[in-house]
């Protein structure tokens, strides 16, 4: 079974792994950089259209990101 945590914990992941700042992530999607900091922690998930801009931006694929490979 899928857990959200786990989906938080992978967003995580690819975010530390990008090479991107926080401020240069939520510049790229019209968000602040503390979101993204809370994005980092797992206090906050994105809302359906960050994510997918999210995992655009970082070149992440979607089926990684909510743990169905």
């Amino acid at each position: 079974m899928i857990t959200l945590l786990q989906i938080q914990q992978r967003i995580s992941e690819a975010i530390s792994n990008s090479g991107l700042t926080q401020t240069e992530i939520a510049k790229a999607l019209g968000i602040s950089q503390q979101t993204v900091s809370h994005y980092l922690k797992g206090d906050k998930m994105p809302a359906l259209d960050t994510l997918a801009n999210l995992m655009k931006l970082l070149d992440v694929d979607a089926n990684y990101i909510l743990c169905t490979e």
